[in-house]
């Protein structure tokens, strides 16, 4: 069992999402439709709502070994028992191994968090999010759309790391990289390169655009 592992294992049952990679304290809207799925999840709703999911490579068809676990916050059933339902996302986990496959996955997991760190984490904090108003602003000044950042932004350097990292879109792989790190300023640190490249990208693009414009 790895150092960060604080509480026992204990079996979880696993919905993997081509992918959809879930980080703690981030919601997950889901529609359950196929029949194993709604099984699993009429099951849960009789215990404590909660289950793990798992980003699936479409093209290799791996399921990756690190993952959330989300917590049933709401649900509407459908016609032919289909649910709508919104979900929360909770402690992170690792596999261990899979203790069944159907008629829905069930594994025995860990329960992993990031160490305690071992410097300041305000400072890179606040350097993603002043590169996080760079991106909204000149994607605003581009696109001519009113883009702003929540009010509640979050405050603490770790869920400001589960933030951005749930909020990076297109990059699956790159998200599942974020959750697996278990060091908060290492996540935030390669969150911050990714948004100076964005935000070093909209510039150009933000340059090409006013000079094109006054030409006209």
């Amino acid at each position: 069992m790895s150092s960060s592992s604080k509480i026992a294992v204990r079996e979880l049952p696993l919905f993997p999402l081509p992918e959809v990679v879930l980080f703690p304290t981030r919601p997950l809207p889901l529609h359950i439709f196929e029949y194993r799925y709604r099984i699993m999840m009429n099951t849960i709703l009789e215990g404590d709502r909660r289950f793990g999911v798992l980003m699936v490579d479409p093209n290799q068809g791996k399921i990756a070994s690190v993952g959330c676990c989300a917590e049933i916050i709401h649900y509407q059933r459908l016609p032919d028992d289909r649910m709508k339902m919104i979900t929360l996302g909770q402690q992170r986990f690792r596999v261990l191994e899979y203790v069944r496959e159907k008629p829905y996955r069930v594994g025995l997991v860990e329960w992993v968090q990031d160490e305690a760190p071992s410097k300041d984490l305000q400072p890179i904090a606040t350097d993603v999010e002043h590169l996080l108003r760079d991106v909204v602003r000149l994607s605003a000044k581009l696109t001519d759309q009113n883009i702003e950042l929540p009010e509640d932004l979050p405050d603490l350097p770790v869920e400001l790391s589960y933030w951005v990292a749930h909020n990076l879109h297109g990059v699956p792989h790159e998200q599942q990289s974020l959750l697996e790190m278990l060091d908060t300023a290492a996540r935030l640190e390669r969150e911050a390169e990714i948004l100076t490249t964005t935000r070093n990208h909209l510039a150009a693009r933000t340059v090409l655009k006013d000079t094109f414009n006054q030409k006209l």
